[in-house]
């Protein structure tokens, strides 16, 4: 998800997204979580549904408050993490497997019964278009006609929103939810001003929260495992102990013990 309409010049390397059936990764499924929910029945009953897409490369705290904070605003019935297999406005970037992101999701979502993962974009080929990830989603859970998706945006993703594939129609698939830092939100409505037709733009102003985001950056995350530093306090419980013990991002180093 996450994506400029442009087409794609290679899938990132394994990145675990072949077509077909998607297993976790060796760390398991922590709390039998299913890939594709919690039971067809319960999702037949939900009227407000949260899909927040992106790499999760690797999942971080600040996920987590974006996925809060719209959960609050919104009142969300399920929040659905839905990692991208290539995403279309990086497509040349080399993520980590599909299924070490899927494990360090569960890792990280445990604890949070009414927030799942599904696995469609890593099991589908080509770009990961958020159009098509919302299209594919009422049936795969049997929605209810009266079902609503709300998109879960963080404020970084909004560059370049315009150029989305089928913006539009995205918009008409999903309400969009905007968690940003006050400090950018006139900057953001001036921005979305100048790039969306009036009524779109109209629409995101209305979608956006403010509040103070974490300030934590995946890259910069990648960079400090790649200089075998790894950064705990930016990461939910687990997923360091996950990342240092399957080596990825380059570094094999052995977390610090704990105080006493």
């Amino acid at each position: 998800m996450n994506d400029p309409d442009r087409p794609s010049k290679r899938p990132a390397a394994d990145s675990g997204g072949a077509t077909g059936s998607y297993p976790p990764a060796s760390a398991g499924n922590p709390g039998s979580r299913e890939l594709r929910g919690d039971g067809a029945g319960s999702w037949r009953d939900l009227r407000r549904i949260g899909i927040f897409g992106g790499s999760f490369d690797p999942v971080h705290l600040g996920h987590l408050y974006v996925a809060s904070m719209a959960q609050a605003a919104q009142a969300l019935e399920r929040v659905v993490f839905v990692p991208a297999r290539v995403p279309p406005h990086k497509p040349d970037q080399v993520l980590a497997s599909g299924p070490d992101r899927i494990a360090m999701l569960e890792i990280a979502l445990r604890g949070h019964p009414d927030w799942t993962i599904d696995a469609l974009e890593l099991e589908r080929a080509g770009p990961s278009y958020t159009i098509d990830t919302l299209r594919e989603l009422r049936g795969r859970y049997g929605l209810h006609h009266e079902a609503r998706l709300f998109l879960l945006l963080g404020s970084d993703n909004l560059r370049g929103f315009a150029g989305w594939k089928d913006v539009g129609l995205v918009l008409e698939q999903a309400e969009p939810v905007v968690v940003a830092r006050e400090k950018e939100l006139q900057p953001l409505i001036a921005s979305l001003g100048r790039e969306l037709p009036p009524a779109q733009a109209a629409r995101m102003e209305r979608a956006l929260i403010a509040c103070e985001p974490l300030e934590i950056s995946s890259t910069e995350i990648r960079e400090s495992l790649a200089r075998d530093r790894v950064p705990s306090e930016s990461l939910p419980a687990g997923v360091a102990e996950y990342i240092a013990s399957r080596g990825i991002y380059g570094t094999r180093t052995r977390l610090p013990a704990p105080p006493g």
